[in-house]
């Protein structure tokens, strides 16, 4: 009997012993599970970490958290910009296929059970989906899903959106740990969501800086309007993503703004357009000063048959250039429709920008008004030294020549010392009227061309066809006393005569001489051709003659004695000008009724 009981007595703390080392491997075998999750938590906390993209950051989080708790599918939903909207404005899904996810249609909005964790942003598990109240059910092409785990990510205390994961792989549902794990993981996301921002707010701000540098450069290297605005209008295109970008400028007196300039796909269509200061995104800018947002203008009600939704555009926003003391214009950008809407931190370095744009527009009107007045002085030194050198010069010089006369006996003498005052007296006349041409001019208009310089540019075109250049000689105040009416009759007639030396005269010279005294007007066309041929096509001297008839003038064109032929072209200044209300001699014009 002893044998018997010690092998009992041996087998029972053999038993108790397996049951120990059975459950010891369990716990080392749980350890060992711990261990590695840990780990894996770890691994994905730095890999996590070490991208600087959003997008690449958002998309390895998903990635992450789908192999942490073994899921079957994973998603990463970002809450809009505002604080008041709870809507999904981006949904990263993983685990379901580019064509499934096609065919299922646009992502979720954050409805359902989605929106449970958008509305209480607190962890939350589910061993079925269906069985919630909030369920909705799934769109179709959908695939199925029971078990659930969301938990949100927060940046700053601030929820920036919230991790899905269904069907877990191993079980019929997450546990406490997964909960955990994936909290953990959403802690350490919210720090690389935060880092990824901040690196790309600053690359954003290091983008417009050089975009200012470059506009900056522009500007004081003196490129003109045009080139620095379209240069604005790129850079911010560029940074912003816009389609579309353009500058409108206001119309004086016209309660319209005109597209100046446009740039992006279909830019035409938008230049030279005119947008009513209040019913448009760039008539609201400008009148309240402030930039104006559009999340789609193919639904803004602010809009009235807006060439913007013609173009199939999209979100927009329009900044006024410069201050409440002096608009300039409004720059706008646009861009494609179904594209993400602009956001406050996007928008807020383009008011400096535009700000360039404005100070581009002063630029370059000082720049203008400096070359006029340059241009104004120089004119004023070249008529003072003229009448201070050379006029004195040959008033001294045609006094000796007079005084002179006395002295020479001799008829053929005589001639000769009076031709040289004559030509001298010429000379002092052709001086003066220059001098007042450039003061008149001065004081004119800037942006329309005078008499002188319209007449100038009719006798180098001829100088083409006739194959040399005619000599050309002024006297008289052209500029001022030649009314505008009369001075078109006087170039129409000038091209006549000079196209009439080409076709017929077959001449070698000619000289064009155009008077003007206190009043009337004399235009001399003379050439040393072949002179007036008997029988010769006289249409053009028909029309000069009527231009002369009908002013009240006189006309006469002969050959004289050295050959050749002469026009001569005469008609009084206070004629009737359909241009001066006056009407002949100075009377007023009843012709209106």
């Amino acid at each position: 009997m002893e044998p018997e009981r010690r092998s009992a007595t041996g087998r029972v703390p053999r038993l108790q012993l397996d049951e120990l080392l059975d459950e010891l491997q369990l716990h080392v075998d749980e350890v060992r599970s711990t261990r590695d999750r840990l780990h894996s938590l770890l691994d994905a906390v730095m890999n996590v970490g070490r991208d600087l993209e959003l997008g690449h950051v958002l998309r390895r989080i998903v990635e992450a958290a789908v192999v942490l708790v073994d899921a079957e599918y994973g998603a990463l939903g970002v809450l809009g910009e505002g604080h008041d909207d709870r809507r999904l404005a981006k949904f990263l899904p993983v685990g379901v296929a580019e064509e499934q996810a096609a065919a299922i249609g646009a992502p979720p909005c954050g409805r359902g059970i989605l929106g449970v964790l958008t509305r209480h942003p607190e962890p939350l598990r589910l061993r079925e989906i269906s069985e919630h109240p909030a369920s909705h059910g799934f769109p179709a092409h959908h695939p199925p899903m029971h078990s659930f785990l969301g938990v949100p990510i927060r940046v700053r205390d601030e929820v920036f959106g919230n991790l899905y994961l269904t069907d877990k792989r191993d079980a019929d549902e997450f546990d406490a740990e997964d909960e955990a794990v994936l909290s953990t993981l959403a802690a350490a996301a919210g720090v690389a969501i935060e880092n990824a921002r901040l690196y790309e707010e600053s690359r954003r701000r290091q983008r417009w800086l050089a975009a200012s540098a470059e506009v900056t450069a522009a500007l004081l290297s003196g490129e003109p309007e045009d080139a620095v605005l379209g240069l604005i209008v790129e850079r911010a295109r560029e940074q912003l993503g816009a389609e579309l970008g353009s500058v409108a400028l206001p119309v004086p007196g016209s309660g319209h703004l005109r597209v100046a300039l446009a740039h992006g796909p279909g830019a035409g269509v938008h230049e030279e357009r005119l947008l009513p200061v209040d019913d448009s995104l760039s008539g609201l800018a400008y009148t309240d000063g402030e930039p104006v947002l559009s999340e789609d203008v193919q639904s803004e009600p602010r809009l009235h048959g807006s060439t913007l939704r013609d173009a199939g555009l999209g979100p927009a926003v329009a900044v006024p250039m410069g201050t409440s003391a002096g608009r300039r214009g409004v720059l706008l950008l646009a861009r494609a429709a179904g594209a993400p809407a602009f956001r406050p931190e996007e928008t807020a370095p383009l008011q400096g920008f535009a700000g360039q744009a404005a100070l581009a527009m002063e630029l370059a009107d000082r720049r203008r008004d400096a070359e006029r007045l340059a241009l104004s002085t120089d004119r004023e030194r070249i008529a003072r030294d003229l009448h201070d050198l050379a006029i004195q010069r040959l008033f001294a010089t045609g006094m000796t020549l007079q005084s002179t006369v006395r002295l020479e006996r001799t008829a053929e003498g005589e001639e000769k010392l009076l031709r040289a005052v004559r030509e001298l007296d010429e000379t002092i006349e052709i001086i003066r009227t220059t001098i007042f041409g450039l003061r008149a001019h001065e004081a004119g208009d800037h942006g329309a061309a005078g008499l002188r310089r319209r007449l100038v540019g009719t006798v180098e075109t001829a100088a083409a066809t006739l194959g040399f250049s005619p000599a050309l000689r002024t006297e008289g105040l052209l500029d001022v006393n030649v009314p505008p009416g009369i001075a078109g009759h006087a170039l129409a007639v000038l091209g006549e005569g000079l196209a009439n030396v080409a076709r017929h005269a077959r001449a070698r010279s000619a000289e064009v001489v155009l008077a003007v005294g206190a009043d009337d007007l004399t235009l001399t066309v003379a050439d040393d051709g072949v002179g007036l041929r008997p029988g010769g096509h006289r249409g053009g001297l028909a029309n000069i003659a009527e231009r002369a008839q009908e002013l009240g003038g006189t006309f006469r064109v002969h050959a004289p004695d050295g050959g050749g032929t002469r026009l001569v072209w005469r008609v009084p200044l206070r004629a009737h000008d359909p241009a001066d209300p006056a009407g002949p001699a100075g009377t007023p014009s009843h012709a209106a009724g």
